[in-house]
C-alpha cells in the first residue's frame, strides 16, 4: 500500500523527481564504476605474469623495468649485452630464460623479439601457459605470431603479410618495408598485454636492422637471400625473464646480478614490484573513492531537499490523507517509501547503464593500456555498497519524514 501510494505521489511531481533520479543514478554509476575498474585493473596487473622468479634489465627503477618488460609501457634506459645474458643464463641455478627485445611496432602495437622458450615457459594468471588459437610458433626469420587483440583489431589471419615500423609510435614513417613478415600463428586470448603484442624471433629483429645504423636506414640494401649467410645473433637485448630450479636461490642470484661487474644491470622480483606499484597508486585510488562518496552524499542531500520542499506543496494532500484516517506514522513511512523508491530506481538504472557502458570502456582500456575490464561488476562488495546506499537513503529521508510527521500531528 505504501509503495503504491508513493508511486502515484512521485508521478504527480515528475519534473523534480526525474532530476533527483538522474543525480542519484550518476552518483551510483561513479561509485560502482570507480570501484569496479579499480578492482579489475588490480586483478589484470596481478595476473599478467606468473611463474617468473626474476626480471633482469639495465639498471633503472624496479617499477620502470617491470612496466616496459611486462606491460610494454615506457622505454628502457639501456640494453643488456648478449654476452652478459649468456653468462647469467649459464648459472647452475637457472632453469630457463626468456630474452626480450623491444623497440619496434606495427600500427601502434608493440613488437617483441624473443625465442621459442617464450611459448614454453611464459605463464599468466594461475600458472596458465600460452596456447595458439591458430597456426604454429615462429620458426623462420620472418615469421610473426600475433596476440589475439592484434589479429582481431587489424583483421589478420594466418598467411597474411605485414610490415614492421621502427620505433613505437602509432604512425611511423620509418618502416622495414623491404623485409615483410608472415603471420604463422595467433595466440589465444589471455587478458594480458600479450594480446596486444606481435612476437617475432630475435634473429628477425636483427635481420630488419641489418641496414640500419643508429636508428637511421642506410642506402645499403641486404636481400633476404644474403641474410642467410649473415650471423644474426643479437648484440644486445632489452631484458630477460628468469625461472629458477629452486626459489631458495632467488635472493642469492638477485644479489649476484645487482652486483654484476661486467655492466650495470639489475634483477627484480615481479611480485614485489607489483606490490610497490599499487602502493604508489593507493593515494590516487583512495582519492577516487573519496570523490565518488562525496558525489553520492551530494545526491542524497539533494534527494532529502527535494522531499522536504515537496512537503510544503503537499499540505492539501496531507490534509486529505489525515481525513481518510492516515496516522502521522503512516505519512512518515510514506516519505521513507518515496525516498527508497527513487533510490531503488536509480540503482536499477545505474546498473543497466554501467553494464552497457563497460563494454566500450573495456575495449578502450584494453587498446590503450592492455587492461581487460569485464562488464560483470556484481560481487559481494558491490552488493554491500548498494545496501549501504539504501540505508543512507533512509537516514537522509528522516528529516523530511519527521517534518511531515510533525505537520500531521498539528
Amino acid at each position: 500500500m505504501f509503495f503504491k501510494l508513493a508511486i502515484k505521489s512521485l508521478l504527480s511531481r515528475k519534473g523534480s523527481v526525474v532530476l533527483t533520479l538522474m543525480a542519484m543514478t550518476v552518483s551510483i554509476i561513479v561509485l560502482l564504476g570507480v570501484d569496479h575498474i579499480r578492482h579489475q585493473a588490480k586483478q589484470s596487473f596481478a595476473s599478467t605474469v606468473s611463474g617468473v622468479d626474476l626480471i633482469v634489465g639495465a639498471r633503472t627503477g624496479g617499477i620502470n623495468l617491470l612496466l616496459y618488460s611486462v606491460f610494454r609501457v615506457g622505454a628502457p634506459t639501456n640494453n643488456i649485452s648478449w654476452s652478459s645474458y649468456q653468462d647469467i643464463k649459464s648459472n647452475p641455478n637457472v632453469a630457463w630464460t626468456i630474452p626480450i627485445s623491444l623497440g619496434d611496432s606495427h600500427k601502434g602495437f608493440r613488437v617483441m623479439g624473443t625465442t621459442t622458450d617464450y611459448f614454453d615457459h611464459f605463464s599468466y594468471g594461475t600458472q596458465q601457459k600460452l596456447s595458439l588459437k591458430q597456426g604454429v610458433a615462429f620458426s623462420d626469420i620472418f615469421d610473426v605470431v600475433l596476440g589475439s587483440d592484434v589479429a582481431k583489431k587489424l583483421n589478420y589471419k594466418v598467411g597474411d603479410k605485414l610490415v614492421l615500423s621502427h620505433g613505437v609510435t602509432e604512425v611511423s614513417f620509418s618502416k622495414h618495408d623491404d623485409k615483410p613478415f608472415k603471420v604463422v600463428g595467433i595466440l589465444a586470448a589471455t587478458g594480458t598485454p600479450v594480446d596486444q603484442t606481435l612476437h617475432v624471433s630475435l634473429e628477425g629483429i636483427e635481420a630488419i636492422h641489418v641496414d640500419w645504423q643508429q636508428g637511421v636506414k642506410t642506402n645499403k640494401t641486404t636481400s633476404i637471400e644474403q641474410l642467410q649467410n649473415i650471423d644474426l645473433t643479437p648484440k644486445s637485448i632489452t631484458a630477460f625473464m628468469v625461472g629458477l630450479k629452486s626459489r631458495i636461490a632467488t635472493f642469492a642470484l638477485q644479489r649476484q646480478i645487482n652486483t654484476y661487474k661486467a655492466e650495470p644491470i639489475m634483477a627484480v622480483l615481479p611480485g614485489v614490484e607489483l606490490s610497490q606499484l599499487w602502493q604508489m597508486m593507493s593515494m590516487l585510488e583512495n582519492t577516487l573513492q573519496l570523490i565518488s562518496i562525496f558525489v553520492l552524499v551530494a545526491a542524497l542531500l539533494g534527494l532529502s531537499a527535494m522531499l522536504l520542499a515537496s512537503i510544503r506543496e503537499r499540505e492539501h494532500e496531507i490534509y486529505l490523507l489525515r481525513i481518510m484516517g492516515a496516522s502521522p506514522l503512516f505519512l512518515f513511512i510514506l516519505i521513507q517509501s518515496e525516498a527508497l523508491l527513487i533510490t531503488l530506481s536509480s540503482i536499477l538504472l545505474a546498473a543497466l547503464i554501467l553494464f552497457v557502458s563497460l563494454v566500450p570502456a573495456g575495449e578502450l582500456l584494453s587498446a590503450q593500456f592492455g587492461l581487460h575490464i569485464t562488464n560483470n561488476f556484481v560481487n559481494e562488495e558491490s552488493l554491500w555498497k548498494l545496501l549501504s546506499i539504501l540505508v543512507a537513503t533512509a537516514i537522509v529521508a528522516v528529516i523530511p519524514s519527521i517534518s511531515i510527521y510533525k505537520k500531521a500531528k498539528r
